[in-house]
């Protein structure tokens, strides 16, 4: 299907219409203003600011490191940039698993200070009193469930969630939670496909799927791995759509090269 180009400014009254008339959702990471404009001017309809910028931007090997101040850099850059879609920030890894009070501080404080439009957690019950004081005060929450990245020295795996009956029930439990406490969406991350599709057709609220099968509502990639960007990282999920690692490189090589030749600038790049 093609973009529709009616709809001025994403919202999340938008997204949840888009599953009432079965449009897929689709969405990207974005953290820099560069690249979510050209997303923004491709058409997407959600760049997700996501944690995973602590991976692919900082390079450290979790998303746990990432600080509340270095998410809200991103995401004013990211704001700056989106015209049209709508612009969801995930809270950091120790910003809303405690005191619900805090959790609502830094949501807050995404809101106000870099202009995002909404703001995404991770975890089901455990968070669903927060959930609910978040969207009480007016800032939309998009929910995520599966495998929750921020969790992951608990996991211990990135493997697939919720294979096991006892899991998979809680996920479903989960999703309803998050449904009642006001979330607009729920991201589903590397769970069954069919449990994915079960879930999504039991919520009136739009899911995305990442590694979670075509039976959700959306699909979201980061966006360093949908263009190649990100070297060696290539989980069945994940669709390439370009090999940018090696275009940038080949690029780079020919710039050395004029460079050290000589040839670069030449009589016409000069003043």
């Amino acid at each position: 299907m093609s973009v529709n180009r009616e709809i001025k400014r994403i919202t999340t009254h938008s997204v949840r219409q888009m599953k009432v008339n079965g449009e897929k959702i689709a969405v990207l990471t974005g953290y820099d203003y560069s690249m979510a404009r050209i997303l923004d001017d491709a058409g997407i309809d959600i760049i997700l600011v996501g944690d995973s910028a602590a991976n692919v931007m900082a390079g450290y090997e979790t998303t746990v490191p990432i600080t509340l101040e270095e998410m809200m850099l991103h995401a004013s850059a990211v704001v700056r940039a989106a015209k049209r879609a709508l612009v969801v920030v995930d809270l950091p890894f120790g910003t809303y698993q405690g005191d619900s009070g805090d959790a609502l501080k830094a949501a807050v404080r995404v809101m106000k200070e870099t202009g995002a439009h909404a703001v995404k957690v991770e975890g089901g019950v455990e968070i669903h009193e927060t959930v609910r004081r978040i969207v009480n005060a007016g800032i939309p929450v998009m929910g995520h469930l599966g495998l929750t990245p921020q969790s992951i020295y608990k996991f211990g795996t990135y493997t697939v969630r919720a294979k096991e009956e006892a899991e998979a029930s809680k996920l479903k439990v989960d999703a309803k939670l998050l449904e009642e406490a006001g979330c607009f969406g729920v991201v589903l991350e590397k769970i069954p496909a069919t449990l994915a599709a079960e879930v999504t057709a039991s919520l009136a609220i739009p899911t995305i799927g990442i590694g979670a099968g075509p039976g959700c509502d959306g699909q979201v990639l980061v966006v360093h791995d949908m263009l190649g960007i990100n070297k060696g990282f290539k989980p069945k999920f994940l669709r390439q759509y370009l090999n940018l690692y090696e275009a940038i490189g080949e690029a780079v090589g020919r710039y050395i090269r004029d460079v050290k030749a000589s040839e670069f600038p030449s009589k016409d790049e000069q003043y």
